[in-house]
C-alpha cells in the first residue's frame, strides 16, 4: 500500500508541477458532478438511492429534538427549515460579530447549540453535526451559491486565496496546482475536478460515509505530505471563503456523491 501511495504522490507532482494564480474563468466553471461517471451521477440524482440522504433524514429528526439545558429544538427558534433555511447555506461562510472573523455553517450550528440550547458543541465529523449541516444545506439545493459580500470578510478571503495558491508539504504543491491548472486531466484513473464546494457535506464512495469540506481539505493536505490544519482551524474557514467565491453562481447540490 505504501508503494502504491508513493507512486500516486509522484504522479501528482508530475501532473501538477506548475502553479498559476489565474484561477478559473467564469465561463469555464464546472461542478464536480460534471466530472463524475454516469453511474455516480445517477446515484446522486436519485434521492431514493443517494446514500447521503440518510444523513439529511437524520438531520431532520435532530432539527425537531429539544437539546441542552434550555430544552429547546432548532425548530423552536427557526420553525420549518424548509422555509426558514432556504438559501441560508448558499451564503456561508458568514461574518461572525462575536469572534470578529468568518464562521462556517457547522460552526454556526455549534454556536447556536452553545448560546441558544445551552448544549455541548457537537464533535467535528460526528454524525450529528454532519446530519444537521447536511439537512440545513439541503434546503438550499438547486439555488446558486451567493457568497456574502460583507466587506469585513475581504481580508479573510484574501488569506484563503493565498493558502489555496501556496505550495506546501514535501511535494511542494498547492491546491491550485491540480484544481486550477490541471482540472480535467486524469490522475490514477480519476478525473481531476475543479475545487468547487457545491455539494458538501457529501457522500464519498471512498469513505463510505458523509464528510465535510474540512475533511476533504485535510485529506488533500495529507496527500501532498503536509501537516493538516486541525478541524475548525481558521485557515480552513478562510479556504472555504475563497472556494465559495470561486464557485459563485454554481448550484448547491447537497448531498452530492463523489468517488
Amino acid at each position: 500500500m505504501h508503494a502504491l501511495w508513493w507512486l500516486a504522490a509522484v504522479a501528482v507532482a508530475a501532473i501538477c508541477g506548475i502553479v498559476s494564480a489565474a484561477g478559473i474563468e467564469d465561463g469555464e466553471k464546472r461542478s464536480g458532478f460534471d466530472f463524475m461517471t454516469p453511474e455516480t451521477q445517477a446515484l446522486q440524482a436519485d434521492d431514493m438511492s443517494n446514500p447521503g440522504m440518510l444523513w439529511v433524514l437524520q438531520g431532520e429528526q435532530l432539527w425537531q429534538q429539544a437539546q441542552g439545558r434550555a430544552d429547546v429544538a432548532c425548530s423552536g427558534c427557526h420553525d420549518d427549515a424548509r422555509q426558514t433555511m432556504r438559501g441560508v447555506a448558499a451564503r456561508y461562510p458568514a461574518f461572525d460579530a462575536a469572534t470578529g472573523r468568518p464562521i462556517d455553517l457547522a460552526g454556526r450550528i455549534n454556536s447556536c447549540r452553545a448560546e441558544r440550547q445551552q448544549a455541548e458543541p457537537l464533535a467535528p465529523e460526528s454524525d450529528a453535526l454532519l446530519a444537521l449541516t447536511a439537512y440545513v444545506t439541503h434546503q438550499s439545493r438547486g439555488m446558486p451559491i451567493t457568497p456574502a459580500t460583507d466587506a469585513r470578510l475581504a481580508r479573510f478571503r484574501d488569506n484563503g486565496r493565498g493558502l489555496f495558491q501556496s505550495r506546501i508539504g514535501q511535494l511542494e504543491l498547492s491546491c491550485a496546482s491540480c484544481h486550477d491548472d490541471n482540472w480535467g486531466k486524469r490522475l490514477g484513473g480519476s478525473v481531476i475536478p475543479q475545487a468547487h464546494p457545491s455539494g458538501y457535506p457529501l457522500y464519498r464512495l471512498e469513505w463510505q460515509t458523509v464528510g465535510s469540506l474540512q475533511r476533504r481539505l485535510r485529506n488533500c493536505m495529507i496527500g501532498v505530505r503536509a501537516e493538516p490544519f486541525a478541524f475548525g482551524a481558521p485557515e480552513l474557514v478562510d479556504l472555504e471563503l475563497h472556494l465559495t467565491e470561486q464557485a459563485r453562481g454554481l448550484l448547491v447540490e447537497t448531498p452530492a456523491v463523489r468517488p
